[in-house]
């Protein structure tokens, strides 16, 4: 949390994961309204996957995310639920250096008025990794709507005060992030 606040804009790189087992592109409607809304807001999208609930998928491809200096922010929609394949919050909370347990509180608080006694069935989650802000939200376009507009679509402006975590995201240290790709002798093969 930061209480650097700014006047104009400062854009984040915004990465967006949706978390399905049955979605495609052309299916993933929350996901879409959350690249809709993060490019609306004046941020970059700089990417957005589509995986399956697989704990490993998920957890290798936000590893990547979290070391990555040039992603700020990443959302995920699906697999926040209690079916059994859902697995988000077990993939990437081993990930996180510090957890925002005010997000799922104020979720959770938000989505009664809409979904009443429902909302205790999302594990709706966010935390921080290398500077990285993470925010987890269940697969509904409805609840990625309500986690927008009523959460993430001011703590991720600059602009917005007494705080917001845009400051804290633009800090993300500089690491040499090529090196993970970079392959080393003549024998490996990647």
């Amino acid at each position: 949390m930061s209480s650097d606040r700014t006047s104009e804009l400062k854009p984040l790189n915004i990465a967006l994961l949706t978390v399905s087992d049955t979605r495609g592109p052309d299916e993933d409607t929350s996901g879409q309204f959350l690249e809709d809304s993060v490019v609306e807001a004046g941020h970059r999208l700089v990417a957005r996957r589509i995986l399956p609930d697989d704990i490993y998928l998920v957890r290798a491809l936000m590893s990547q995310w979290i070391a990555d200096p040039e992603i700020h922010a990443v959302i995920i929609t699906g697999g926040t639920g209690f079916h059994e394949r859902d697995s988000t919050p077990e993939a990437v909370a081993p990930l996180l250096d510090k957890t925002i347990d005010g997000f799922g509180e104020e979720f959770r608080r938000l989505s009664a008025s809409e979904i009443g006694t429902s909302t205790i069935q999302s594990r709706a989650f966010g935390g921080l990794a290398n500077h990285t802000v993470i925010f987890c939200l269940p697969g509904s376009t409805g609840a990625c709507r309500t986690g927008w507009n009523g959460i993430l679509a001011t703590q991720l402006d600059s602009r917005h005060g007494p705080c917001n975590f845009s400051a804290l995201a633009l800090r993300k240290p500089d690491r040499p992030y090529q090196r993970v790709q970079e392959v080393i002798g003549q024998r490996a093969e990647r």
